[in-house]
């Protein structure tokens, strides 16, 4: 029997996702969205200036800013939504998909230092200084006994790179990939929860080069995805955004579901506790206001989630529902610049670059000279399509450079305020002049103070899936069955991937079984 009415917990992107496939799974469900910020959206926070030293109107990120093209639960909401006019395409041929670069300090004693472009071709390849930590290992792992030890169910990214590959492998590719993805220390992060194909395909090939070369026998479901044209519109395209960014997206299913009859929207509303009834939960807010559903999904952050539950358990909820604290979070600062110059006078034509673990680790306190930077986006050649005026050769002549930058994650941060921190003025502060100063080592040029910087604080972004997470999960969801009569479902980063994709999917897929 479909359910009646339906609580969705968390306004951010999982949270949306969820409650606009229910109002379309389930018409006659009322559905009521509860978010505690007064904006929608979560992490995904797009916002565009207008600085008249240039005559320039910039698209700044403070989220997640490109799309793969393969990500079919996003093409679909392109395509519900009708967004295709609004979109950003890099192709693959352009210089940002074919350039993308790992810089690896002089510090850390490798055979190669300093800006390193990834090779796209085997010429490439050839005439790369990465091509001695590469060759080796790639032409050496096939041949590489099996080694994954007894009985192992998952290990770390870096535990299984480095049996595979070996340790500088690992560090320099595998850390630097784990910077820009989950912000996180790759000897920490699950590889059967991050990265599944590497595991399915040691398991299929003995050894992971092989194992890509055998076809998967593995049957995926092969979901009914209402793409319209976008499999055509994405032919030829390595990422892609919206003109006025991430925010599009969420935006517009803000605006659908706003307008949709059976769904109601409580922004600004913090949850404060559940409790399961009969045959419903009753949710309660920051403003006495007390709401009855039959069944719930918790889009909310796992912490978040268990602290609801221990309102109305008390020391049971451990017990009951286990596994909601084991995951850590790491915090990401992410510092856009803009300099009155064209990109040419400021980095190499590309994507961007990433930053790799040190051979010792990491600090184990925040060093204010030196903040933590995981990597760096050369926005103004990645999707300069979002700034106006258009440029078409927009690397030698454009007004002026816009880059991003993130810190944090592994490395211990600074304290800066809750929210964000921006200014457009002469003075820079030392946050600002200390990530300035590493940008013109790692780049290996001067570069002129900024004309604008914009600092977001995102703290406890992107969750840890530690080794084990998922057979943590099946436990949380056999536990979930037995809570509430399987009448609350846990979705989000926390659970499942965290790229967006993975986090509209999570959405997308709630409430099947509730049929």
């Amino acid at each position: 029997m479909p359910p009646p009415n339906i609580a969705v917990l968390g306004g951010g992107l999982t949270g949306l996702s969820a409650a606009f496939h229910l109002s379309r799974r389930f018409p006659a469900a009322q559905i009521t969205l509860l978010e505690k910020q007064a904006r929608l959206g979560g992490w995904v926070r797009s916002e565009r200036v207008k600085l008249p030293q240039i005559s320039a109107s910039v698209l700044l990120e403070g989220g997640p800013r490109t799309l793969r093209p393969n990500g079919k639960p996003v093409l679909e909401l392109i395509n519900l939504l009708q967004l295709e006019d609004q979109l950003v395409t890099v192709p693959k041929t352009a210089a940002p998909a074919k350039s993308r670069f790992v810089y690896v300090p002089e510090s850390y004693g490798d055979n190669v230092s300093g800006l390193q472009c990834l090779p796209s071709s085997l010429l490439s390849l050839i005439s790369s200084q990465l091509l001695s930590i590469l060759l080796p290992a790639i032409l050496r792992e096939p041949f590489r006994r099996s080694n994954r030890p007894p009985n192992a169910e998952d290990e770390s990214l870096d535990s299984f790179l480095s049996r595979r590959f070996g340790e500088t492998f690992a560090r320099t590719f595998g850390s630097a990939l784990v910077h820009g993805v989950y912000a996180s220390d790759s000897r920490k992060l699950s590889v059967r929860a991050a990265f599944p194909s590497l595991w399915e395909a040691e398991n299929r090939g003995g050894s992971v080069v092989r194992g890509f070369l055998i076809p998967s026998r593995t049957k995926t479901l092969d979901d009914d995805y209402a793409l319209g044209t976008m499999v055509d519109r994405m032919r030829g395209v390595s990422v892609f955004s919206f003109r006025d960014g991430m925010t599009t997206l969420t935006d517009a299913l803000e605006a659908r579901l706003r307008t949709t009859s059976n769904v109601t929207i409580l922004s600004g509303t913090n949850v404060t506790a559940m409790k399961p009834g009969g045959n419903y939960f009753e949710i309660s807010t920051s403003y006495r206001q007390t709401v009855q559903a039959s069944y719930a999904i918790s889009a909310l952050p796992l912490p978040k989630l268990h602290q609801l539950l221990s309102s109305s358990l008390e020391s049971r909820t451990s017990h009951e529902v286990p596994h909601l604290l084991e995951n850590p979070t790491s915090t990401v600062h992410v510092v856009n610049l803009v300099f009155q110059c064209p990109p040419a006078q400021v980095h190499p034509e590309g994507f961007g670059y990433l930053i790799p673990r040190h051979p010792a680790g990491y600090p184990t306190s925040a060093i204010p000279s030196s903040p933590g930077i995981l990597g760096v986006v050369f926005d103004s050649c990645s999707l300069h399509g979002q700034d106006l005026p258009l440029i078409e050769d927009y690397y030698s002549k454009a007004t002026h450079t816009k880059l991003t930058v993130m810190l944090g994650g592994p490395y211990p941060t600074l304290p800066l305020p809750a929210q964000l921190a921006c200014a457009a003025s002469d003075t820079m502060p030392p946050y600002v002049a200390s990530v300035l100063d590493q940008l013109k080592r790692q780049l290996g040029r001067d570069l002129p103070n900024p004309i604008y910087w914009h600092i977001w604080n995102n703290e406890g972004c992107i969750p840890t899936l530690q080794p084990g997470h998922l057979e943590r999960v099946k436990e949380m969801r056999e536990a979930l069955q037995s809570y509430g009569g399987g009448r609350l479902a846990v979705v989000g980063s926390g659970v499942g991937g965290v790229s967006v994709s993975d986090c509209i999917e999570a959405g997308r897929q709630v409430g099947k079984e509730w049929v």
